[in-house]
């Protein structure tokens, strides 16, 4: 069957008179002799292209081929690339968690270092609450006979006697006395004071300007009324006797073993008193049971001198150091005789050390 797109170019060169005068012009006249030898060079030519044909189509199917094959190629190593990076990123995480089990491995046996050393002490403890069990029982089996009793009983008296020596001479070093005269001094042998037995030992009236310690008389004025014409001997005086009142009520609170509610800074004329003020953010109800004191609390000085100080702030030192000598007057179960009675009252708590009623007391 004729292809119609041949018959169509048929017809064109038929009616192109030009093509065919090409044609013809083309032509070739072959011999009868030589169309032997030009129709087999044209069946070579043709058996030529064919073979050529042949291969044009093998090497375009092997080059297809070639290019499936790179094509395959190229996917796998993109593949292998991503499961490269994806192995180097296992490497450095399994990496990161070995540094990790390494740290974690030296926090562990740091840990278990501090819990034998924890455990260590837990047992000495142990051993040594045990050590005091058993003798606490013996003491309390002692105690529990009339021996015992009697026994502990003259351990306290010598207790006390040895108080009793040692906070005279306190006494002795810082006399407190009573301004008599215009130069005489006495000593004053009993305050208006309710005893422990209830009974009142009563004297003449009590005049606190006219006490005075190691000879320094101690007034209230330059705190109360300071001018510029104070006298500045005065108030160097009154610091003096300040100060050895503060040295003789630490010395009595360390014999006595009473921990002082307001802590004292000795510093001779210069000292100080000390007041745990709770800080003034939270109150105190916020505070965490857990929390120790001494981080809640920041303890604040007042001076007991005028030097260079707020007379409001030395005032307010002395309240406190009134009230130190009041917790020892009722330590040993006596009554203060009031906040403004600084040296009247460390006479009494002299006077009732050294009597002999404190080493009676049980």
């Amino acid at each position: 069957m004729e292809n119609p797109e041949q018959r169509d170019q048929d017809k064109t060169l038929i009616c192109d008179p030009t093509q065919i005068n090409a044609t013809q012009e083309n032509e070739k006249i072959i011999e009868w002799e030589d169309f032997g030898h030009e129709l087999a060079r044209l069946w070579s030519l043709t058996s030529a292209l064919k073979e050529a044909n042949e291969k044009k189509l093998n090497l375009q199917e092997k080059l297809q081929y070639f290019i499936q094959v790179k094509t395959e190629s190229l996917t796998r190593l993109n593949e292998l690339e991503e499961m490269r990076e994806r192995l180097v990123a296992r490497k450095v995480m399994i990496g990161n968690m070995s540094t990790h089990c390494k740290v974690a491995t030296e926090d562990a046996k740091k840990q278990e270092k501090m819990l034998s050393t924890e455990l260590r002490s837990w047992l000495v403890a142990g051993t040594s609450l045990s050590v005091a069990r058993k003798r606490l029982q013996e003491s309390n089996r002692t105690l529990n006979e009339k021996r015992g009793y009697i026994k502990l009983k003259n351990m306290q008296r010598k207790l006390r006697a040895r108080q009793q020596y040692m906070i005279s001479q306190v006494s002795l070093l810082y006399p407190v006395k009573i301004l008599v005269g215009p130069a005489q001094e006495q000593e004053l042998e009993s305050y208006p004071s309710s005893s422990r037995l209830g009974n009142s030992s009563v004297s003449k009236p009590i005049n606190c300007g006219t006490l005075t310690i190691l000879g320094l008389h101690l007034t209230m004025r330059p705190f109360t009324k300071m001018s510029f014409f104070t006298d500045k001997k005065e108030i160097q005086k009154s610091a003096t006797a300040l100060g050895y009142v503060a040295h003789a009520v630490s010395l009595i609170a360390s014999y006595l073993q009473v921990p002082l509610r307001y802590p004292l800074r000795l510093g001779g004329s210069c000292s100080y008193v000390n007041d745990n003020v709770p800080p003034a953010g939270p109150t105190t109800l916020d505070f965490s049971w857990k929390t120790p004191l001494s981080a809640t609390v920041k303890p604040v000085e007042f001076p007991l001198f005028l030097k260079g100080q707020d007379t409001t702030r030395a005032a307010y030192a002395i309240f406190l150091l009134s009230k130190d000598i009041e917790q020892l007057l009722n330590f040993i179960g006596e009554d203060s005789l009031g906040p403004r009675h600084l040296v009247a009252n460390l006479k009494e708590l002299l006077r009732c050390v050294q009597s002999s009623e404190f080493i009676d007391t049980s």
